[in-house]
């Protein structure tokens, strides 16, 4: 019997906006946030400039705002966030591609550069499995790095790989909307590249 992957890419690609900011402004209010990011802005001109790699960067965000957060205050602000601030950022028309692959019974997958804290809630609702960047915790406390690998680009591939024997399909497809997608895409027999 044949069976199908779809692989969808979050950020850009399902939502609107991209829920790594979003998410911060929602844990820290707007005013923080802007302070934040003003007093980071030096390193985030860094990545776009090419002087620092884009999962360091990250993890300088991930240290100013999220480090010594308890993992239990990190699962109740993500799961806030999750159920209440995702769902307004969603395409229609992704979720409509999601319930198509569905309705299809295909195996689907978020695969996203974005913690799993947040997504999880998410998946679980609408009934996706997860692959995404995962956060260190050291003695019950957010650290602010990531554990393992940043899951954009290479790194998605190379996950899905670990977690999905992608030899047991016959047809696979990938939504990405990003560079960070472009491997993933490469994966794919359908590649849908800002398909909505």
């Amino acid at each position: 019997m044949s069976k199908t992957l779809a692989l969808f890419d979050f950020d850009g690609t399902i939502t609107t906006k991209d829920s790594f900011i979003e998410f911060l402004k929602f844990h820290k209010g707007n005013l923080n946030f802007l302070l934040g990011f003003t007093w980071l802005s030096p390193y985030l001109v860094a990545m776009k400039l090419g002087l620092i790699p884009n999962w360091k960067a990250k993890e300088i965000v991930l240290k100013y705002f999220l480090a010594n957060l308890s993992v239990e205050d990190m699962k109740k602000v993500s799961a806030d966030f999750s159920l209440r601030i995702i769902p307004a950022l969603i395409r229609n028309k992704a979720i409509d591609r999601i319930k198509k692959h569905q309705e299809n019974g295909d195996d689907i997958y978020l695969v996203s550069a974005s913690a799993e804290n947040w997504l999880k809630p998410w998946c679980d609702q609408i009934g996706m499995k997860l692959i995404g960047t995962r956060l260190e915790t050291i003695d019950g406390k957010i650290t602010g790095k990531i554990d393992g690998n940043n899951c954009y680009g290479p790194e998605k591939v190379a996950r899905i790989k670990a977690e999905i024997n992608i030899s047991n399909y016959s047809e696979i497809y990938a939504y990405g909307d990003s560079r960070g997608d472009k491997e993933m895409l490469a994966l794919a027999d359908h590649p849908h590249y800002k398909y909505f």
